[in-house]
């Protein structure tokens, strides 16, 4: 991928990662229950889940399995790094984080889970398919 478009994940995410941050507010989501904040992280996974999809599906043959591996990285690791920020040294909560913001741990491993098989599937489907002229 170029340079260019990594840039523009980076800057997709960051922006995501601020908006998600002031919703969060006052209490980074610490104000709310944990069964809401289960329902949240479902209703947020499947317009992510779509996201990844349609990105992988516009890749190109044979590309979809690296683009959504690229999303995977974005999705995570420098979501992670911004809450470690955040959370970690911020907060005063060190790792510990990890457990305490629980929602949060749970989308650093996620999109490794989800979007590699994704990524493959739509390679393999866009394979099936005739080329067009």
């Amino acid at each position: 991928m170029k340079l260019q478009t990594h840039a523009q994940m980076l800057v997709i995410v960051t922006v995501a990662w601020l908006l998600f941050w002031l919703a969060g507010l006052p209490d980074y989501y610490q104000q709310y229950s944990t069964a809401f904040m289960v329902v949240f992280d479902l209703l947020i996974l499947p317009p992510i889940l779509f996201f990844v999809y349609r990105r992988a599906a516009k890749a190109g043959p044979g590309r979809a399995l690296a683009v959504s591996l690229w999303w995977a990285f974005y999705i995570s690791v420098p979501l992670f790094i911004y809450d470690l920020v955040y959370c970690g040294f911020y907060l005063g909560h060190k790792m510990y984080f990890l457990t305490t913001y629980w929602y949060l741990t749970v989308y650093y491993i996620l999109p490794w889970v989800l979007f590699p098989p994704m990524g493959a599937i739509v390679d393999k489907k866009a394979a099936g398919q005739p080329r067009q002229a």
